[in-house]
């Protein structure tokens, strides 16, 4: 792959996308995220690939927000496009477990990436918010959204109205977060969590990812029923035989995926 804004490196069963923009703060151009598409298509596509984990360069931003420049010059049409929603959408869609390891501003744009995604880890130095109404505009890539469903109405509505960071301790607190992560071990951490989620059979992290998805936006009973019917489908599987046999067995698992 020929990426001029995005790098991406696969390392054992995490595939490893990184925006590298630092000298922008990691700022998101329409040509970054036509490349973070390309990437995020790279990994879901790899069978080798068990896990997608975007961060940023630089070590000061995960990514500062759009690039200003170009939103600038954004008419109505244009703000119809799915732009930063729709790699959102993406992450969330694709049935691979995804992980935002987070150091350094996580704003904006930014931050509706990482909420695009399953998990979103941080080192301590993170900051996180949603400062578009300082700009004469609203959130535009999934934040009034995602935020209140993800940190509930009270936290979604302080982020967005106030628009006033909120550091790393907070995120954690509020569910934002769900680890402080020392930045010299962010990596190594999402790798850690990568190789955990390796070890199941390839069916729990997808099917648990697509059941918490769908189910958040069903009734409870609609939810619970999708559960029952995703059980009944795994139950049927020769990886369940092989998981509980091993573990009468007392030796690690040999999943096949099927």
């Amino acid at each position: 792959m020929e990426l001029d804004n995005v790098l991406y490196e696969v390392q054992g069963p995490m595939a490893l996308i990184t925006i590298n923009r630092a000298d922008k703060h990691n700022a998101i151009s329409l040509a970054t995220l036509d490349d973070l598409h390309t990437a995020v298509d790279a990994g879901a596509a790899d069978d080798e690939v068990r896990v997608l984990t975007i961060t940023g360069a630089g070590g000061k931003s995960f990514a500062s927000g759009s690039d200003l420049a170009e939103v600038l010059h954004r008419d109505f049409k244009k703000a119809l496009e799915p732009i930063v929603q729709g790699l959102a959408d993406k992450l969330e869609r694709t049935p691979k477990p995804t992980i935002a390891a987070i150091d350094g501003i996580c704003m904006g744009g930014g931050l509706e990436v990482a909420l695009g995604c399953d998990l979103r880890i941080a080192t301590l130095k993170s900051k996180f918010a949603t400062p578009e109404g300082k700009l004469g505009i609203i959130p535009g890539g999934g934040a009034t959204a995602r935020l209140p469903r993800i940190v509930g109405r009270g936290w979604g509505m302080e982020m967005l109205l106030m628009g006033e960071p909120i550091d790393a301790e907070r995120a954690l607190q509020i569910g934002l977060i769900t680890r402080i992560i020392e930045t010299e071990s962010l990596i190594s951490e999402a790798q850690r969590m990568a190789e955990h989620l390796a070890g199941f059979a390839p069916f729990v992290p997808r099917t648990m990812k697509a059941m918490v998805h769908f189910g958040m936006e069903a009734s409870l009973a609609s939810a619970l029923m999708f559960e029952k019917y995703a059980q009944g489908a795994l139950v049927q599987t020769q990886d369940k035989v092989e998981g509980i046999t091993a573990f009468l067995d007392k030796r690690a698992p040999n999943f096949k995926g099927k």
